[in-house]
């Protein structure tokens, strides 16, 4: 049997070395769709001309779709006119530009903004035609939330799939000898700590309703995992078995964990019961069984476990009990989990002593490798499971589409990452 500490080591800790933008992210585009839809943002009446500042909201909406890689934005120099509402914009001066949806929109107010946006098709009817127009009343601090709400919007009446521009990221920061576990918008913005100690945090993981983090904290000299309430800082500790403590993964009804413990020699995986603390030893024998995730239906679980020689992933059937590989290609296949719709899993996997990205449809068995450069870990899907966020070969993280077409780059700025999570929907 393969040492369990090494095999936990890697599967888990390659990533405290990678370098993540703690504000101000500006996401770099490496390799784009080839059927990217082109589309202008235009600098919204009243606000500033400096469309990288924090709140500016046309700003913020050229990133969000900038960085979802479906949409070629067009560079707010070159556009041929700066129309503020959706009359004003008129196909004579935008064909030449060759772009198929323009975004206007206007704010105004003080301690108070009233922000309006049109979303205009250039392509679908001889004259312009409006596809989505609001307005709406916020405070100024929530500027680039509602950038972000409206960027969501945008999205969603363009392609038909809930936009991530809204989520949330987990991460844990390191600047020895201080980690910390922050919260920030999916594009690395408005990072808030959720809790600062001088040992190491590991795994975080998001309840089904953005609410709760579990995660593993170290403060106690132990491995201990412990639920925080984001809202109001509330901490509850829920194992503090002698040996390991790692992984947690909510079930989708956020009733239960799955936890990974050796508090019998092995390293096995545990379902523990939240409201009862009753605690179902799930897997057994004197193979490491570790990182568990629930199928979206919360009927299985797949865990990375050793049990065939090298690490690879298993289906676990929670009616029945019945285990089966799932995973063959590749010598080595960990960290997995589920899209959205239950019919692919992302993964980390090895080939030829290169660790890359990589997702298998679970239907057929194919694997398709995402990434490249053999340096890359920790992979985490967006809700939506079109974006698949994870530490690259540049010491900061990258995205990736889940059929490899984009690839981002987050570049990094101050400390250092380990174990980013990707929150869900909560509206």
């Amino acid at each position: 049997m393969m040492n369990w500490q090494k095999f936990l080591t890697v599967s888990g800790l390659l990533l405290a070395g990678f370098a993540y933008a703690d504000s101000g992210v500006n996401l770099i585009l490496t390799n784009g769709s080839d059927q990217a839809t082109p589309i202008a943002v235009v600098p919204f009446a009243g606000q500033a001309t400096d469309l990288n500042a924090p709140n500016n909201i046309a700003g913020v909406i050229a990133a969000d779709l900038r960085f979802s890689g479906l949409f070629k934005v067009s560079d707010f120099s070159s556009l041929p006119a700066t129309p503020h509402e959706a009359s004003q914009v008129t196909k004579d001066v935008w064909h030449s530009s060759k772009v198929e949806d323009v975004v206007v929109g206007g704010v105004s107010g003080d301690s108070r903004k009233q922000v309006s946006y049109a979303l205009v098709d250039l392509v679908k009817s001889q004259n312009p035609q409006t596809l989505l127009q609001q307005a709406y009343n916020v405070p100024d601090s929530q500027q680039r939330a509602l950038a972000h709400h409206i960027a969501d919007s945008i999205f969603l009446k363009l392609t038909g799939i809930k936009g991530i521009f809204s989520t949330r990221i987990a991460y844990v920061q390191v600047n020895p000898p201080q980690y910390s576990l922050l919260v920030a918008d999916a594009d690395g913005s408005n990072p808030r700590p959720i809790l600062i100690s001088k040992e190491p945090i590991m795994s975080p993981a998001w309840s089904p309703d953005g609410k709760k983090i579990a995660y593993v904290s170290f403060e106690n000299k132990r491995a201990q995992i412990y639920i925080t309430t984001i809202a109001t800082g509330q901490r509850q500790l829920v194992s503090e078995m002698p040996g390991i403590n790692g992984a947690p993964a909510w079930s989708p009804d956020s009733k239960k964990l799955a936890l990974v413990l050796s508090k019998n020699r092995f390293v096995q995986i545990y379902l523990l019961d939240l409201a009862s603390g009753k605690l179902q030893q799930l897997t057994s024998g004197n193979s490491i069984n570790t990182e568990p995730n629930f199928a979206p239906d919360g009927q299985s679980i797949i865990f990375t476990s050793d049990r065939g020689g090298n690490p690879q992933i298993y289906r676990l059937n929670l009616t029945s009990g019945k285990i089966d590989r799932i995973t063959y290609s590749g010598e080595y296949n960990a960290r997995a989990s589920f899209s959205a719709d239950g019919k692919l899993i992302v993964m980390l996997t090895r080939h030829s002593g290169q660790y890359d990205i990589a997702v298998q449809n679970l239907s057929t068995g194919t694997v398709t490798v995402l990434t490249n450069s053999g340096r890359n870990d920790s992979p985490t899907l967006s809700p939506n499971g079109m974006m698949v966020l994870y530490g690259n070969e540049f010491g900061e993280l990258g995205l990736v589409s889940v059929d490899g077409r984009v690839k981002l780059r987050v570049p990094g700025k101050g400390g250092k990452v380990q174990d980013p999570a990707w929150g869900p929907f909560t509206n």
